[in-house]
C-alpha cells in the first residue's frame, strides 16, 4: 500500500549536501558550488513559518534552504517535489478535520505565478489567496499570478 502524503512528511530523513554538483546539473551554479537536498519536513517546517498576509516563492525558499545548510543552492526539483508533499499532507489534514495546517496556497512558482500542479489547481490555489486578500490577475495565456506580489515576500 502507498503511503500518504502525511506519513512521507514523517519519515525520518536528513538534507543532504552535494559538492561539486555533478556535470548534469553543474550549470545549476557557480565553480565549486555546493547544493542542498532538503528533506520534505523541513520544507514543511520553512512553509509554515510564512506568515498572513505574505507570500514566498519557490526561489525564496530555496534562498533560504541553501543558507540554512551554508550551501550555494537548493536544489530545484527536490525543493519542487517536496512542496507539492507539503500540499497534499496539508490536504490529508484538512480531510481528517485539522483546522490549521501548512499553508501552501502562500508559495508561488518563482515568477510569482500560481501552481496548477497543487491541490485542486489554479482555482484551489486562488480562492484560497484571494480569501486571505491578495488580488490574482491573468498572467500570460492561461497563468495567474499575485499582483505586487514582490512586494509581499516574507523573510525566510
Amino acid at each position: 500500500m502507498a503511503k500518504s502524503a502525511v506519513e512521507k512528511l514523517r519519515t525520518p530523513q536528513q538534507a543532504k549536501i552535494v559538492q561539486p554538483l555533478p556535470p548534469r546539473v553543474a550549470h545549476w551554479g557557480p565553480p565549486g558550488a555546493s547544493m542542498v537536498i532538503p528533506a520534505p519536513a523541513e520544507v514543511d517546517a520553512l512553509v509554515a513559518r510564512i506568515p498572513k498576509g505574505k507570500l514566498a516563492t519557490l526561489g525564496t525558499l530555496r534562498q533560504s534552504l541553501a543558507a540554512q545548510h551554508g550551501a550555494t543552492i537548493a536544489c530545484p526539483v527536490t525543493t519542487g517535489i517536496f512542496m507539492g508533499l507539503v500540499a497534499r499532507a496539508a490536504e490529508e489534514r484538512e480531510m481528517m478535520g485539522a483546522k490549521r495546517v501548512t499553508p501552501w496556497w502562500r508559495v508561488l512558482k518563482s515568477d510569482g505565478q500560481l501552481n496548477p500542479r497543487m491541490p485542486g489547481g489554479l482555482a484551489e490555489h486562488r480562492r484560497r489567496l484571494e480569501a486571505e486578500g491578495f488580488a490574482v490577475v491573468k498572467a500570460g495565456r492561461s497563468g495567474l499570478m499575485v499582483e505586487g506580489f514582490e512586494q509581499r515576500l516574507a523573510r525566510l
